[in-house]
Formats: C-alpha cells, structure tokens, sequence
C-alpha cells in the first residue's frame, strides 16, 4: 500500500513539473515581428506645419536613439536591476528659434515589442503579457505631448536647455498624463539631441506580472529613458 501511494505521489509530481514547465515555454514563447517599420506607424510632423525660416522640423533618429525601461525584481532570491531597450522609437521635434514657445513635439511611438534585456525568455513574457503588444491595438506605447515649460525666449545653436513636457502616454491600452523631464542640445541646425525620463507606476498602467519559476518580486516602479538624436528634415 505504502509503495503504492509512493508511486501515485510520484507520477503526480512528474504531472505537475510538466505542467509548471509547459507553462513556463508557453508563457516565453517568441513573440510576434513588428507588422511595420517604426517610421510608418507613427503620424510625422507636415512640413507644411512651418511656416517661417526660424522653423526647423527634427526628426527622431533609429539608428542613433534608445528608449530603456528600467524595473526592479527579485530573481533567484537576489535583487536584479532589469534593463529593456530598443531603438525602434520615432517622433518628430519642431524648433522655433526666435520665438520657442511656437515650438512642439510631434507624437511618440515606441514599438513595445522589441524591447530587450539580458533574457529573452523575459523579453517574451514582457512583450506579451505585460504589455500585451501582440495585439495590434498595443502594439505601440504612443505619447502624445500636450504641452511644454521651461523654454527660453530664444534658441541658438550651441543652447542646452532643461525642459518639462507632459502629455497622454498610453501603454497597453491605457492612457496616463505624465510629465518627461527632459534636457536638449541644439548641436547644429542640423541635429538636436536629448534625453527625457519619467518614472510611471505598473498599477497605473493596469500592468501585470505573470507567475514564472525563479521570479519572487518585481517592483512597481518603471523608469522610462529616451537618448534621442534628432536631424533636420529637409524635404
């Protein structure tokens, strides 16, 4: 009886490891490509839209931009500092040098499905049921600027400037307003470069974490990063 029971107990923990495991494959599983390139999913600036010689539309630059997430979590029971990045963000920058409160940032969109850390089993799981981007509609986390403070009277060549710009950033179907802070070098008249951060909270944003071997904890604070390099469009 007692041998009996043994094995009964021990196919029914063989029944629960496969399990735990096809769970864990199913849930990292590779996700799906992006359905277009980053520059035609999001709604540029008109060139039309300038309207004097001090008016310069940037845009923002793939092969030279990243966008990070940063998260903390609990992996094999010691804290991990999580790092996503992609370079598949696009936006366009209008400058208006002699009078900078005409100035405006374009729609921000970054395809949530590319975002990569040091596992792609976690790149999967993120992509896919955190921020749920295999659905079409949120594919993209989109910001869409509705104001900016801090700008100067003017702006030369060589200026830096320290900017607020808040606006409706909108992650897996939600949308939050959040204010990015942001700093800016007009290097040229050709290229304007920056960095912009925020910190957003998971809760905000209705992300959730799904139950993987290994991971105790992740944090609910995500920091947000832009280094961007933007250059002068000309047609």
């Amino acid at each position: 009886m007692m041998m009996r029971t043994l094995k009964i107990g021990t196919v029914l923990a063989a029944i629960v490891a496969v399990i735990s495991i096809g769970s864990f494959l199913y849930l990292t599983r590779g996700v799906a490509a992006p359905s277009e390139t980053i520059q035609d999913g999001v709604q540029e600036l008109a060139t039309s839209e300038v309207t004097s010689t001090d008016e310069t539309i940037y845009r923002i630059s793939q092969d030279d931009s990243t966008v990070t997430y940063t998260i903390q979590e609990v992996l094999n029971g010691a804290d991990k500092t999580v790092v996503g990045t992609t370079s598949q963000i696009a936006g366009d920058i209008l400058v208006n040098m002699s009078d900078p409160a005409q100035s405006k940032v374009g729609e921000l969109r970054i395809n949530a499905r590319t975002f990569v850390t040091d596992d792609t089993r976690r790149d999967n799981s993120v992509a896919r049921f955190v921020l749920q981007s295999e659905a079409d509609a949120n594919q993209y986390i989109v910001f869409q600027p509705t104001g900016i403070s801090g700008l100067p009277d003017s702006v030369k060549v060589g200026d830096a400037l320290t900017l607020k710009v808040t606006g409706n950033l909108t992650i897996a179907g939600v949308t939050k307003e959040v204010t990015f802070d942001v700093t800016a070098s007009l290097n040229t008249q050709d290229q304007l470069t920056g960095q912009a951060s925020v910190t957003v909270q998971r809760a905000d944003f209705n992300l959730t974490i799904p139950s993987v071997p290994f991971v105790a904890n992740v944090g609910d604070s995500v920091i947000l990063n832009l280094n961007f390099v933007a250059n002068a469009v000309t047609d």
